[in-house]
């Protein structure tokens, strides 16, 4: 999954990168509190680990930002030289998740990490997924439509299950190519584009079929439910999203 880290601590966002690989987690590194806000209007992430004390912003304030400013239930774990009590409870707080204090051991920011990802994203760890008429078998990588076997390529199958496994979110198209692409050469962004439309055909994600696969200009994808009665707003929204 696709996590960011805030330390100003060069050696110490290493570390938590070199954790955070080991369980095979994308982590994207940040040394000003700033940069990471301002990337946080565009970018989507699955997890943030922050750290407290840092030249530009306190760790609590970005948490409050997150929850308050952008109205985002993102895992958030602090890890940190604080110690006390107090420290603690303000952290937790001002929205954080979790808390741990440094120097950390390995093994226990992993556990922490995959325990956070675990509460916030449940369906990822599920051995089939069904959402509505869509079944997954991630073992087998098919996908059944009212119990009918669809064709799908490998990154459409992949692009369908994350879009599925976050359902609601809005997916920065950065996190996307990443989750779907992997981390090799960066993937044409109009190849994206041509992978979603075919899956909003193949899988029939409209409105009136109950899904919206949305376009956020400038930003990404959003795949969420849509209600019966509120269709008709949605239908000349989907189709933008095809041109």
């Amino acid at each position: 999954m696709r996590i960011a880290a805030l330390d100003d601590e060069l050696s110490q966002l290493e570390l938590i990168r070199h954790t955070m690989n080991g369980i095979e987690h994308e982590c994207h590194l940040y040394t000003e509190g700033k940069a990471l806000m301002r990337d946080l209007r565009v970018q989507s992430f699955d997890l943030l680990i922050l750290d407290w004390t840092l030249p530009d912003i306190q760790g609590p304030s970005i948490v409050k930002w997150v929850r308050e400013d952008l109205a985002s239930r993102l895992p958030i774990l602090f890890v940190t030289n604080r110690r006390d009590e107090a420290d603690l409870v303000t952290g937790l707080a001002a929205g954080a998740d979790d808390f741990m204090v440094k120097p950390f051991r390995v093994t226990e920011l992993q556990a922490r990490v995959r325990a956070l990802l675990r509460r916030a994203y449940p369906s990822q760890h599920e051995v089939e997924l069904e959402f509505g008429p869509y079944h997954f078998f991630p073992q087998s990588r098919t996908l059944h439509v009212d119990g009918i076997p669809v064709d799908l390529k490998h990154r459409e199958y992949e692009l369908a299950l994350f879009l599925f496994q976050n359902m609601g979110r809005l997916l920065s198209r950065e996190h996307l190519r990443e989750a779907v692409w992997g981390h090799g050469p960066d993937e044409p962004s109009r190849s994206l584009d041509t992978h979603v439309s075919r899956l909003r055909s193949k899988l029939n994600l409209r409105p009136d079929n109950g899904f919206l696969l949305s376009a956020i200009y400038g930003l990404g994808y959003r795949l969420e439910p849509v209600e019966p009665a509120s269709l008709a707003p949605f239908a000349a929204k989907a189709d933008a999203g095809d041109a």
